[in-house]
Formats: structure tokens, C-alpha cells, sequence
């Protein structure tokens, strides 16, 4: 077992949460492809050929608190919710650069977000958080493209 996996593993625990081989074969299927996001359905597929008699619910409701407990990350892409094994477990907060092309993530370390500049413009809001993200071409696909 992999770091990351292991690492994901010891959150779930610390959130009481129990490792059941369902939540295991879904870290395992999710640290396979960290660095791409995967369509919920092809996770509810993957899983469900697995373990046949697992619900739907009961995989949508545990990519939920994965994402509470910052195991995964969402995205919705086309109006389809889309999920990434976490890439920073140690700094939650950031932000992506997503290919257009190939749909390789990669993380931006910075937050070039001042949250005070919208609390200006909502008056009595009150702002938990923020998404940001990048989308174009990677190097690769530039390089390939030309």
C-alpha cells in the first residue's frame, strides 16, 4: 500500500469512520487516477462490479464524506459531478490547473484569491469558502499541438 493510500486511510479512521473493504477498494480506485478527475458514474461502475450488492447511495454517500474529510475533491464538468483523490493533504486549500485536452490536474500552490474584496460587495454574507481553477492546455498537449 502506497503512502497516500495509507494516509487516506489513517484520516478515515480519525474521522470515525470504519475501514470497510467497500471504502478501501474506493481509496484504492481513486489513488489510481489522482491526477485526473473521474466521473461519479464510472466510480459507482467500478464499484459496483465489485461488490454487486452495494447501492448506489451507498457510494455517492461515502464519496460525500470522503470529500468532508478531504480524502476527495469535486468538480463538475458538463453538468456531471467528477471526483480527484486529494493531491495535498497537508495544505487543503488550493487550486488547479485542468487540461483542456488530456485533463491532466495539477495543483497551484498559490491563492491568488483576496476573500476581503468580495466581502465588500455581500454585506452581511458570510463566505466559507472558494474554488479556483485554470483550465487549458498543458505543456504536453501544447507541445503536441504545434
Amino acid at each position: 500500500m502506497n503512502v497516500d493510500m495509507t494516509q487516506a486511510l489513517t484520516i478515515l479512521q480519525s474521522s470515525h469512520y470504519k475501514v470497510t473493504k467497500q471504502r478501501k477498494s474506493l481509496v484504492e480506485y481513486l489513488a489510481q487516477h489522482k491526477d485526473h478527475y473521474t466521473d461519479v458514474t464510472a466510480v459507482d461502475s467500478y464499484l459496483r462490479q465489485l461488490y454487486p450488492g452495494v447501492s448506489h447511495n451507498t457510494i455517492y454517500r461515502n464519496l460525500k464524506e470522503f470529500e468532508e474529510i478531504g480524502i476527495v475533491e469535486t468538480h463538475v464538468k458538463n453538468d456531471q459531478m467528477q471526483v480527484k483523490y486529494q493531491c495535498d493533504y497537508a495544505n487543503q486549500h488550493h487550486h488547479h490547473f485542468v487540461c483542456q485536452n488530456c485533463g491532466r490536474v495539477t495543483e497551484i500552490e498559490m491563492c491568488p484569491i483576496d476573500m476581503s474584496f468580495f466581502e465588500r460587495q455581500l454585506p452581511g454574507a458570510k463566505i466559507t469558502g472558494h474554488r479556483f481553477e485554470l483550465v487549458g492546455l498543458c505543456a504536453q498537449c501544447q507541445k503536441n499541438a504545434s
